[in-house]
């Protein structure tokens, strides 16, 4: 049975899963759906549209699917949708899309927003990414799975940062991030590839010779991007983790981080 608490208000056209619970003084208006095992604390604001899948822990004072800050925003009914098991922590502010990109945000499963976090308007955000307290992605932006974003770090609309990429605390970044690639700085520098974290997921040597390798190529060889992207695709071929370094580069539309 959905464990509402009495001084909750839940819209009864909200669809909650049998099992989710309610702390006090939260509001979940119509057109929200939250799936089993989901627990929303106490002073949460809920608005849809809004998908919320299941195992999901929403700590008090956090805002979702609020309307976007978009001075375009003219109130069209655009979504928002999280996936599983994500914790969403203190103060997140998580903004539904517009109708000037695909009208959803989109929040994957399996991450970690602390504290005071917010993503904006259209963002797609992927799995397993960490994003520390205070982090802030503009509209439009795309973070891939695994990513690391750092206290403090502000994401300029429409970058791209790819799988695994990291950012040091109080980072600001207003150009795509490669994937696998190390940040930090105001205004964001590359500072080469997290190898540990690569040894911590079972990377083998010969894997993690191969990325350190496509790295240099990149930022240490004086290669046009062009050349670079030449010289990794036979990494490319024997290596998938190679071949999303170099994909990720190849979709940059603002220009990589240097």
């Amino acid at each position: 049975m959905t464990r509402i608490h009495p001084q909750a208000i839940v819209d009864p056209a909200a669809r909650l899963a049998d099992d989710v619970e309610v702390g006090p003084w939260t509001y979940i208006g119509p057109e929200v759906e939250i799936g089993a095992g989901s627990v929303i604390a106490s002073h949460v604001v809920i608005k849809g549209p809004t998908s919320i899948g299941k195992g999901n822990r929403i700590f008090q004072f956090a805002s979702v699917g609020e309307d976007c800050q978009d001075k375009k925003y003219a109130g069209e009914p655009t979504r928002l949708i999280i996936g599983d098991n994500n914790v969403i922590r203190e103060g997140c502010t998580l903004h539904r899309g517009t109708v000037q990109d695909e009208g959803v945000t989109r929040i994957g499963s399996n991450n970690l927003l602390m504290a005071y976090v917010h993503v904006a308007h259209d963002c797609v955000v992927g799995d397993n990414i960490i994003m520390a307290n205070n982090a802030t992605i503009a509209g439009h932006v795309h973070v891939g799975d695994g990513a690391i974003l750092g206290g403090y770090t502000t994401v300029h609309q429409f970058c791209r940062l790819g799988a695994w990429s990291m950012s040091a605390a109080n980072t600001a970044v207003f150009k795509d991030i490669p994937a696998f690639v190390m940040v930090g700085g105001n205004p964001a520098s590359a500072h080469g590839m997290n190898f540990e974290g690569m040894r911590r997921r079972g990377y083998s040597a010969e894997l993690v010779t191969a990325l350190r390798r496509a790295y240099k190529i990149v930022y240490r060889q004086g290669l046009t991007l062009k050349d670079a992207l030449v010289e990794l695709e036979d990494s490319a071929a024997a290596f998938p983790e190679v071949a999303l370094y170099r994909d990720s580069i190849i979709a940059s539309t603002r220009g990589i981080t240097r």
